[in-house]
């Protein structure tokens, strides 16, 4: 019962005192006294100065009642505190802001669930409305931390437990609300408050992701659900708190995620994790994507020594923030997010390795394994987040970031590669290797330039072409796909999937375009290049079905895209020179690899023939696949690959029409119009500058193969040459010339600094070597041609004015150019010195 004063005090008393005293009944469950509370409401809009009295007022009595459990009478004083607050607007209401304030803060200390929910209530009420002025005094901290401590309620009634958590939740949201719309909202995000705010969401939100886990996929919430569920609410809230977050607070709404996930072991399994950072990504600013992407790389740091599977899950989380961020604004920083990515590949590749070789010492370890599936794990979801991120880059971020991981990879006998493989052994950098040859191969996926120059520019091409030298299998493979995707600028490698023996290439429409210059330039300078590595790839004894797949697939890829008349020619040179040498054998390779080769032959010969539609060219291809049908169905690729192919003892025994003859094509292209000549010189794969010295490199790791065939084979510079045959028994004795050189001072200088002329030496034969690579084929034969005319004429010189010729020669000197000799030079008794024309 209120407090009763006789009327001769009353009168005595101020009038707001007396008004509010009658707003209260005398017994409580008759509510308020609307009568008395209008008149009330008038006296506070007519005298605005008298409200901090009136809320003072209030608040003392509120106050009382709280302390003797009087729950009716505090519900009279809230719902009086509430309609004057909705009533009165004008400038006077900010000390009546603070009663109020003072009000609901005794009522959410009280230990009853209702009268917290009643200050709620009544504190989302004022939230709503909107001050004229700012108060640059009132600050909400203890209804920040008072409403997070709601949100965590244990109450053992569930009922009443959802009831607090949800007006907790409802009264932050509340506060972020007034003190977004005021205009000293920087309060609210600071990290003291932040990392109160932002784990009482995510509790919340937890709660509902465990149940939905349990009864399967969640439906859409109802109006009615998203009051009377915290999880639904707890979310509306995070999302709105994420869309209210700027450029400079952004960074502390995102980092008491990752607190609390940690501190909840949520990153295995990271469901909720990564519906955390959907509600991000999808909720903040498109512009500020990237600082959530460089947190996450921050945080993967943070967490590089933890398990496979945290950081696994940490990555498919970055994964799942870059296929959002890649719609809007990546950012700038988009080097530092690779080199993040490939540095943590690199050390799940280390680990990897430690585990293999922990686990080699002893006996079979279960927990080895494990730990060596879950980095295969962590290895292939930065695969994927590298290709995805790579692929919605634009173009010309996308050709930086294919240098920068082509850089990466390590090539044995180089040291320009960036990453560290000290630590990795052999394994683990034929690890790494393939990790990051694989990362290259997703950012290439779906790249599509103007011109090969562009995808495929020398300072690419080069380092990309060093693995497929490789005795790795699967490395080759890497290589050609990275190739394919870069080539094919018009989507017909899906139709030339498999090695087979097309019937009729006009039903793959192919799509084509005419070569322009640019293509044509690429082909004269890097088309020696590309020859030769499919022409030693093809010769690899570990080749299995998918490397000779992937090579067919290059040879027709090249003559789609890049391939003028003169590209053709050379590209039928390469496909004679496989044949003969699957059947010449000088590298001992095993039957299966010579009809594979075999069979490469005749599909691409297959194809090319059909593309360029040359009806003589068609027909004797066409007869040779019929004769080898019947006769040797292991040249063809439909036997060969096929499981369990019966295999011929030798390839001497075969007759020629099995094979394709140099001549017929020759005679048939030659007929439509094409240059033929060069046809007739047979291919020879030219030497790179990387075994240009002679020196082999070691053979501890990836050893390259190709530098022991190359030492048999003739150099390219065999084809315009010089040969000096003399006779034997022909040279008397007393005629040999002595050749001394006086020893002196400046001979024994010269020949203990021989620094300066190795070096001299070295670049004289790298430039000799790069001119015979990217110079034209009738620019060297010119040459040559002249050099060695050159050199007829200053022998016969010499000859001429030095010795006087006897009846009859002793010697032949032959001069050979191409497939014409020449022996009209007579060579007398004298010594020659070996002769090299470069």
């Amino acid at each position: 019962m209120p407090t009763r004063v006789c009327c001769c005090c009353s009168a005595l008393r101020p009038r707001y005192k007396r008004l509010v005293d009658n707003i209260f009944p005398e017994d409580p469950k008759d509510g308020l006294v609307k009568a008395d509370m209008e008149k009330l409401t008038f006296y506070a809009v007519s005298a605005p100065e008298k409200l901090d009295r009136i809320g003072s007022y209030l608040a003392e009595r509120l106050s009382r009642d709280v302390v003797r459990h009087r729950s009716g009478y505090v519900l009279i004083a809230m719902e009086a505190l509430d309609q004057l607050l909705m009533a009165c607007h004008s400038q006077s209401i900010k000390p009546f802001v603070e009663s109020f304030l003072h009000m609901v803060a005794k009522l959410l200390e009280s230990g009853e669930p209702k009268l917290q929910v009643l200050g709620t209530n009544s504190f989302v009420k004022f939230a709503n409305i909107e001050e004229d002025t700012p108060s640059y005094h009132r600050r909400y901290d203890f209804f920040v931390s008072r409403f997070s401590a709601m949100c965590h309620s244990c109450h053992s009634d569930p009922e009443i437990r959802t009831e607090i958590r949800i007006a907790g939740i409802r009264g932050i949201q509340g506060v972020v609300r007034k003190t977004v719309n005021d205009e000293l909202r920087a309060t609210i995000w600071e990290p003291q408050h932040m990392d109160k705010i932002v784990p009482s969401l995510l509790f919340n939100m937890q709660k509902i992701e465990e149940v939905d886990s349990r009864i399967g996929p969640p439906s859409s919430p109802s109006a009615a659900d998203k009051e009377e569920n915290p999880a639904v609410l707890a979310e509306n809230c995070f999302r709105e708190l994420l869309g209210r977050a700027t450029f400079g607070n952004m960074n502390n709404a995102v980092r008491p995620v990752f607190a609390h996930l940690d501190h909840h072991k949520l990153w295995d399994p990271n469901e909720f994790a990564v519906h955390c950072f959907k509600i991000i990504m999808y909720s903040i600013q498109a512009q500020y994507s990237h600082h959530v992407i460089q947190e996450i790389l921050g945080h993967l740091d943070a967490r590089k020594n933890d398990s496979p599977r945290v950081r696994a899950g940490i990555i498919q989380v970055l994964l799942e923030a870059v296929a959002i961020a890649a719609k809007g604004s990546i950012g700038p920083t988009v080097l530092e997010v690779f080199n993040t990515l490939l540095k943590h590949l690199r050390l799940s590749v280390e680990f990897e390795a430690n585990y293999l070789q922990g686990g080699s010492v002893g006996s079979t370890n279960f927990s080895t394994s494990s730990k060596d599936n879950d980095e295969k794990i962590v290895q292939n979801a930065i695969i994927q987040t590298i290709g995805f991120f790579g692929s919605n880059l634009p173009d010309y971020q996308r050709s930086e970031i294919m240098m920068f991981i082509m850089g990466k990879v390590p090539v044995f006998g180089t040291s320009t590669h960036m990453l560290d493989i000290s630590q990795l052994g052999d394994l683990g950098t034929r690890r790494i290797q393939i990790m990051l040859l694989r990362s290259l191969l997703m950012v290439t996926s779906g790249y599509k330039a103007k011109t090969i120059v562009t995808a495929l520019p020398g300072s690419f091409l080069d380092p990309l072409l060093s693995p497929s030298l490789m005795e790795d299998s699967e490395l080759r493979q890497l290589v050609l796909e990275v190739m394919h995707n870069l080539m094919d600028r018009h989507d017909n490698r899906a139709k030339l999937r498999g090695i087979r023996i097309i019937p009729d290439v006009a039903d793959l429409k192919i799509k084509r375009e005419k070569i322009c210059r640019q293509d044509t330039s690429f082909m004269k300078k890097n088309g020696q290049q590309l020859y030769r590595h499919i022409y030693l790839g093809c010769k690899e004894d570990d080749n299995v079905q998918k490397n000779y797949e992937l090579l067919y697939t290059s040879l027709a890829l090249i003559t789609i895209e890049l391939a003028n008349e003169e590209v053709v020619i050379d590209l039928i040179r390469l496909a004679i020179a496989l044949q003969d040498s699957a059947i010449i054998n000088e590298d001992n390779l095993p039957m299966f690899h010579r009809c594979g080769i075999m069979a490469l032959v005749a599909a691409y010969l297959n194809f090319v023939s059909q593309m360029i539609a040359v009806p003589a060219f068609c027909q004797h291809v066409s007869k040779v696949i019929e004769i080898r049908t019947m006769e040797a169905p292991y040249f063809l690729p439909e036997h060969i690959f096929r499981d369990k192919c019966m295999l011929p003892k030798s390839l001497e025994k075969h007759e020629k029409n099995l094979y394709f003859l140099t001549n017929k094509i020759a005679e048939s292209l030659g007929g439509s119009g094409y240059s033929v000549e060069r046809l007739s010189v047979p291919y020879v794969p030219q030497v790179t500058a990387l075994f240009s010295s002679g020196k082999k490199p070691h053979k501890p790791r990836h050893k390259y193969k190709d530098e022991d065939r190359l030492s048999r084979r003739k150099s390219i510079v065999d084809t315009v040459s010089i040969q000096v045959d003399i006779l034997s028994n022909s040279v008397p004795s007393d005629d040999v010339v002595s050749n001394t050189e006086e020893i002196t001072f400046e001979a024994l200088k010269k020949a203990i600094d021989t620094n300066g002329m190795e070096e001299q030496e070295k670049e004289k034969r790298r430039l000799v070597i790069e001119k015979f690579q990217k110079a034209p084929f009738e620019e060297i034969a010119a040459q040559c041609e002249s050099k060695a005319n050159l050199l007829h004429d200053r022998l016969a010189q010499i000859l001429e004015l030095t010795i006087r010729p006897p009846p009859s020669p002793s010697g032949t000197l032959t001069i050979t150019s191409g497939h014409a000799q020449y022996q009209s030079v007579p060579v007398y008794e004298m010594k020659f010195p070996d002769l090299c024309v470069y």
